[in-house]
């Protein structure tokens, strides 16, 4: 039962990031998931994913992707 959080961000606002891996990087805010209180920040939080192949001509591959942080971990730039 999680409820909508209330952010102090919002989609196109610039941010830096004030904790984790990423630490002071800036990046623009893509999408909000008000839910899980999280943001997503144009290229920060670079995760992989590997892919099998799921075919014999297939190729696996590794993707790269953008996940959320949640909004406490950035200020307005």
């Amino acid at each position: 039962m999680s409820k909508n959080q209330k952010m102090h961000v919002k989609i196109g606002d610039t941010v830096k990031i004030i904790s984790g891996f990423d630490k002071n990087k800036t990046g623009e805010v893509i999408k909000l998931y008000r839910n899980s209180g999280k943001i997503l920040v144009k290229g920060i939080n670079f995760k992989f994913k590997h892919v099998k192949p799921n075919t014999e001509n297939d190729v696996g591959e590794i993707k790269q992707f953008e996940a959320p942080i949640h909004h406490s971990n950035v200020k307005l730039n």
